[in-house]
């Protein structure tokens, strides 16, 4: 979902999308706020949002041992994952900045904050971009005490970030060094730290011993001769990324990049070349990427509407506001389908492609992913030509009122936890022949954004 610069463009999006909708069947709505799922998936456990940031939004995960982080607009909660079926928040940090995609490695996790504020403390208050001495950026905690975490280490990077990505070292680098991958975009000409045509990445250097003296290592251009900016239906021209997903081991990296699907050669780390793009017509917003466990796929999503928009629905159609999946051969992409869930939501219910992970299952290429209002899916491209979904869990229109609905939803070590935009934090479980074996496969961290093949969980 895109931040406060942003919010006109995607209301009016959004809008546009309400009115050429067509009403849902109305036996294929859930009664209002009711959970439902399919027969092979069960709602363990919904954890409300801790009284702190209980206002704001949640949005991504990262997991470690027994611990998950999720972020949240305010900030960000740490819960107890010992046992899932009584997981319990441990501590919340007060410090607002949307859109707060997280992740951790070792004792550090990162926060990315796509919002203009007056400074880079926690206390700080939304200040306009165009003021030159406004901040936004990557900050950076030591979680080492669970239930007291401590703010370390800000810094600012151009445009902010929208999301971020760690990239371990290479070699005997691994351990001095994390690379901290920023995408940002929609640079304005009013705004001093966020100049136009932009179209690059920050990367931020973090040594391991020393992760105070993080700071902007290097900003490689993606888009030397500028991205995707004519097509028809893009929700915004391509000025940067929006997310991006590196699969270190293998020195590749999927950028999802607004109007563009990008690999990446990142051997260099500081260094990542541009090895294939593509476009798609039936794609507004290239929103996230996930790669089979093998590389030899990679599923890219559409954020339709920027996330606002009612577009599971039968005027939508199945192959916009979807996934894409391309085979990887020869080091180019090779478009074979869409994947869109199967269940038509509300005319009320925002509902889009969002982010999701690999169950890992052997031999079989499987992900849990979240659609907003429409809950979150558990899928099969195994046949990159014909995917299926095999469970769900979905709650239905909120008599509340207004958008949210599921932000992302990822398979550890045996059980699904989503963050919903109001509910809270939720722990669901998939008992089904396809995914059963998953069950024996563990690891001691996940941030979903740095993949890491099955054999080294």
């Amino acid at each position: 979902m895109s931040n406060p610069r942003r919010a006109l463009v995607m209301a009016a999006a959004a809008v546009a999308l309400a009115l050429t909708s067509v009403p849902a069947l109305a036996a294929d709505i859930p009664p209002a706020d009711t959970v439902v799922t399919s027969p092979n998936v069960t709602h363990v456990l919904n954890i409300p949002k801790p009284a702190p940031i209980a206002g704001t939004i949640n949005t991504d995960i990262a997991f470690q041992g027994d611990y998950a982080y999720v972020g949240n607009y305010g900030g960000f909660s740490i819960y107890d994952i010992s046992n899932p079926k009584k997981a319990k928040p441990v501590s919340s940090v007060v410090c607002p900045g949307s859109q707060m995609d997280v992740s951790v490695y070792g004792n550090l996790l990162f926060t990315a904050v796509d919002s203009s504020r007056s400074d880079d403390s926690c206390n700080s208050t939304s200040q306009p971009a165009s003021v030159k001495e406004s901040w936004e950026g990557v900050r950076i905690f030591d979680v080492s005490d669970k239930a007291n975490p401590k703010y370390i280490k800000s810094v600012e990077t151009n445009c902010g970030s929208h999301t971020l990505t760690l990239v371990p070292g290479k070699g005997r680098d691994r351990d001095k060094n994390v690379y901290v991958y920023v995408s940002s975009y929609n640079p304005n000409a009013t705004f001093p730290d966020c100049q136009p045509p932009h179209d690059k990445l920050s990367i931020i250097k973090v040594p391991l011993r020393n992760p105070t003296a993080a700071a902007v290592a290097a900003t490689p251009v993606v888009f030397p001769d500028g991205g995707n900016e004519t097509q028809p239906g893009l929700l915004l021209p391509t000025s940067g990324c929006h997310d991006i997903t590196a699969y270190a081991e293998k020195d590749i990296a999927a950028g999802a990049c607004m109007g563009d699907g990008v690999l990446f050669d990142i051997s260099d780390r500081l260094n990542p070349k541009v090895t294939a793009r593509t476009t798609d017509p039936n794609f507004a917003f290239w929103h996230s990427a996930t790669f089979s466990n093998d590389a030899k796929k990679v599923v890219f999503t559409d954020e339709l509407g920027g996330g606002g928009g009612a577009t599971c629905n039968e005027a939508t159609g199945p192959n916009r506001g979807a996934d894409a999946i391309y085979d990887i051969s020869n080091g180019q992409f090779t478009f074979k389908s869409y994947f869109k869930i199967p269940r038509y939501q509300d005319d009320s219910e925002n509902c889009v492609a969002h982010n999701g992970s690999l169950i890992p299952v052997k031999g079989r290429d499987i992900m849990v992913q979240a659609w907003y209002m429409g809950g979150l899916s558990v899928w099969d491209f195994t046949d990159a030509a014909n995917p299926k979904e095999i469970g769900y869990f979905e709650r239905g229109p909120r008599s509340a009122g207004g958008g949210g609905g599921i932000w992302s939803a990822y398979y550890y070590n045996g059980y699904i936890y989503a963050a919903d935009f109001h509910e809270g934090f939720d722990v669901v479980k998939i008992t089904d022949p396809l995914t059963n074996n998953a069950r024996r496969v563990h690891t001691d961290r996940l941030n979903v954004q740095t993949q890491e093949s099955y054999r080294n969980w």
